[in-house]
């Protein structure tokens, strides 16, 4: 195994002779090539692993830095991920909030702007991906609805008969059942 470590080593002080040579043949085509002294070659060698050395570095640092600025980005990511839909929920604020300040006793009026502050509402959950559930006539969905009672209806068992409290999606995900009552079996 030495044997083969030696032969290797040999190899590769023979190419950096003739590169340095090759070197030295084209600076100076006169010159005769001489080749080099133990001396020579354990300079160039240690040249060369301090070069090699001084590369790793340089590529740990890159990746290490890269590394470091996607980390940051992520970070960034979850801190202002909600800040598109508090955007658009900020027009539902102004909206109450201008109600709150009216102080006229029109009650038609007040119930229109509720109506189209709900409608604001609901524009900006649909744009946070936030849907609405209303399994009215439905069969009944343990995993999107939550079932308070059964009562005796016309309908097929395990409909959904009476919506209590919507419930709400988010990307396919229960944010909250439904809250229902569902007709028994006959």
């Amino acid at each position: 195994m030495s044997q083969d470590k030696n032969q290797e080593n040999q190899q590769e002080i023979n190419e950096l002779d003739s590169v340095s040579a090759d070197q030295k043949a084209e600076a100076a085509p006169e010159a005769p090539v001489a080749p080099l002294t133990p001396e020579e070659t354990i300079l160039a060698l240690q040249a060369q692993i301090q070069e090699h050395q001084d590369q790793f570095l340089r590529a740990k640092a890159e990746v290490e830095n890269a590394r470091r600025r996607s980390m940051e980005e992520v970070a960034k990511a979850h801190k202002f991920a909600i800040e598109g839909f508090a955007e658009s929920l900020l027009p539902v604020i102004d909206s109450l909030t201008a109600a709150l300040a009216d102080t006229g006793a029109d009650s038609a009026k007040m119930k229109e702007g509720i109506e189209l502050t709900l409608k604001q509402l609901m524009s900006a959950l649909e744009k946070g991906r936030v849907l609405e559930i209303n399994p009215l006539g439905e069969k009944f969905d343990p995993h999107r609805h939550q079932a308070i009672a059964m009562v005796p209806h016309e309908q097929e068992a395990n409909t959904v008969v009476t919506v209590l409290q919507k419930g709400y999606l988010i990307a396919d995900r229960v944010l909250r059942p439904a809250l229902v009552t569902v007709s028994q079996a006959k």
